[in-house]
């Protein structure tokens, strides 16, 4: 005998949702289903979702860098330097995160791998080992590809380490302070990998540095979005996070006002070097961005952080690449 109509779509709706709970669960982000799968658990720490502007970042300093080729060797290399920034890395800093954040996890998002017992303490502390020196041993490949004298893609990666490490472990623990933790996360997604695709390619030069530094400073915004999950969380054990101390809604302006903001500066750093129709697109790659902050992260970022990040981070990493083939192709910034 069928169904009645309304009991069918309730079923539909209901698959659907296990659909997109099995999806969340995956990427690693909030609403995600329980699993008892071991690699579905380590893949959930490791939050893919979070990779997107770290491979993206490296793409950006290979074309920054002006001497990447097409041509098999180079696309093997970026591709190396891809896994080390974003599932070996990138893994080992969500990896560590979820591992100090446990009782705050156990508050926010008691459903987490290490929260909710699916996984070990020890079994996590073994994904952290592995990811990290994977990722230290990709790293010293492409030195030795690259014929560096001076293993600068190690030492990023090192050095980016160490900055994961701190970030969330005592008695550090940068993210107990909202600016200063915030800006050390932007800067790890979008100026390390940054860093490491012109490093293997060309040369990292001080001028580089301090533009995507400085390009960090939208990332800081990003950042942001990422602690109004875990407010009540961080309000009861203390973390100074920006949302706990501005409160939801002026934190949501802050973050909008810090996307806009630096990349409207790098508007004018392209205008200056004479790269005016990059310019003009990086421009055109900003007003959308605006637009879904007014529909989604100023209206409810509790409820919208997801969607917006969705909606509105492409542009902002398109704006990245935009910026970063004009520094490559502009005579001015490869001089100093």
């Amino acid at each position: 005998m069928a169904l009645p109509a309304g009991s069918s779509m309730k079923r539909l709706a209901a698959v659907e949702g296990r659909k997109v709970s099995d999806a969340r669960q995956l990427l690693g982000i909030k609403g995600a289903s329980e699993t008892t799968n071991i690699w579905k658990l380590r893949l959930q720490l490791m939050k893919p979702i979070t990779w997107i502007p770290l491979l993206w970042g490296v793409i950006c300093g290979a074309a920054a860098s002006g001497h990447y080729q097409w041509n098999l060797s180079h696309v093997l290399a970026a591709f190396a330097c891809m896994i080390m920034s974003g599932p070996l890395l990138a893994g080992f800093t969500q990896t560590i995160n979820d591992y100090y954040d446990r009782e705050i996890d156990a508050i926010n998002e008691p459903n987490r791998p290490i929260p909710s017992g699916a996984i070990s303490l020890t079994q996590v502390k073994f994904q952290i080992w592995i990811l990290l020196l994977g990722g230290l041993g990709v790293a010293y490949s492409l030195d030795l590809w690259a014929g560096h004298s001076t293993p600068s893609v190690f030492l990023l990666a090192l050095g980016g380490s160490f900055v994961s490490y701190i970030y969330s472990a005592p008695p550090l623990k940068l993210k107990q302070n909202g600016w200063l933790g915030n800006y050390a996360l932007g800067a790890s997604y979008i100026a390390l990998p940054w860093w490491a695709g012109q490093a293997l390619f060309g040369q990292l030069t001080w001028t580089t540095a301090l533009l995507t530094l400085a390009y960090s400073l939208a990332g800081l915004g990003i950042a942001i979005i990422n602690d109004f999950k875990s407010v009540e969380g961080d309000r009861a054990l203390g973390l100074q996070s920006l949302p706990v101390v501005f409160g939801i809604k002026n934190a949501s302006w802050i973050s909008a006002g810090m996307i806009d903001i630096f990349q409207l500066a790098m508007v004018g750093v392209l205008i200056s070097i004479g790269q005016h129709f990059a310019s003009v697109i990086l421009i055109l790659l900003i007003i959308p961005q605006i637009t879904f902050q007014d529909i989604w992260l100023l209206k409810d970022p509790l409820t919208f952080d997801v969607k917006y990040q969705a909606s509105a981070q492409p542009f902002l990493i398109l704006g990245m690449l935009v910026t970063a083939l004009a520094i490559g192709h502009s005579p001015l910034t490869q001089l100093l």
